[in-house]
């Protein structure tokens, strides 16, 4: 039988990541997919990437870009947009300015999907998103999700992106989302992977929830700075690391909708902090 773990949306989150490695190590595992959103919200960026290589060099290991990788190389063709200091962008700004030359080069080697093959078992396709783009979700009972299955090459697509774990089927065809290591929905604030099982000629899996010290985390937030650099997305972070309720993206959009009601306009990500304090106030209690 072959195990192999599946990690996705570690958004900087080192201390989860190590956790599911951990896990995984002990269960006797040696080959890894890592689905993209390596960093992006989480303070010391550089301890993940450390990590990340570590497992590199170790084991065989599978990676793909998500998102966010874009995010840091379309900001480094074109910088300009991210304010050091400003709810909106400043994780982006603080991530982009901790990379290395190293990370960044890593970044750029990673394509945004792969088609696998396992002696004996039935190929996979991994994707972030979803196998036409890295910032497309595949949701259940969504008929896009549906063609996009009938017209991907492989029966088994492994994907993440929407920060939940969970199962699609569709006319024999199957995707399965890891969840996210480092943010994950409606968890109460747990570290999600998933192992991928093959045996006798098909694929099976196991979704894995794991406790790990979410105050720590935090609390590095306040001590390198990051709070102060992006306050109201970091108390969103607080928050979601908590609980996994409330994601950055429902409070995204509410500010947006206020922007909208004072200025007439809005446009990301040009957002008002007044906007950004009224939404967490009416969306997050602490």
């Amino acid at each position: 039988m072959l195990n192999i773990a599946v990690l996705s949306d570690i958004h900087g989150n080192g201390a989860a990541l190590q956790k599911c490695l951990l896990y995984a190590v002990n269960r006797g595992i040696e080959t890894f997919i890592f689905l993209g959103d390596y960093l992006g919200e989480l303070a010391y960026p550089q301890k993940t990437m450390d990590i990340l290589y570590s497992v590199k060099d170790k084991y065989r290991c599978f990676f793909i870009k998500g998102n966010k990788e874009d995010y840091w190389i379309d900001y480094e063709d074109q910088p300009g947009g991210w304010k050091e200091y400003d709810s909106t962008t400043g994780c982006l700004y603080y991530t982009y300015h901790n990379l290395t030359k190293k990370d960044m080069h890593f970044f750029k080697t990673l394509p945004f999907k792969m088609e696998l093959e396992f002696h004996g078992l039935p190929p996979i396709t991994i994707c972030h998103g979803s196998p036409r783009k890295a910032n497309e979700k595949l949701l259940p009972d969504d008929e896009r999700t549906f063609l996009i299955m009938e017209n991907n090459v492989s029966d088994y697509i492994l994907c993440g992106h929407t920060h939940i774990q969970g199962k699609i089927e569709h006319n024999g065809k199957i995707v399965l989302n890891s969840g996210s290591a480092g943010f994950s929905m409606n968890s109460g604030g747990r570290a999600q992977f998933m192992i991928l099982k093959g045996m006798q000629a098909k694929w099976d899996y196991e979704f894995i929830s794991l406790e790990y010290n979410v105050e720590n985390v935090i609390a590095e937030l306040h001590s390198s700075g990051l709070s102060r650099k992006a306050p109201y997305w970091c108390k969103i972070s607080e928050n979601f690391l908590r609980t996994g309720e409330i994601s950055h993206g429902v409070v995204l959009e509410r500010a947006m909708m206020l922007c909208r009601d004072k200025l007439g306009e809005c446009s990301w990500p040009n957002i008002p902090e007044e906007c950004w304090e009224q939404a967490v106030n009416e969306l997050i209690k602490f």
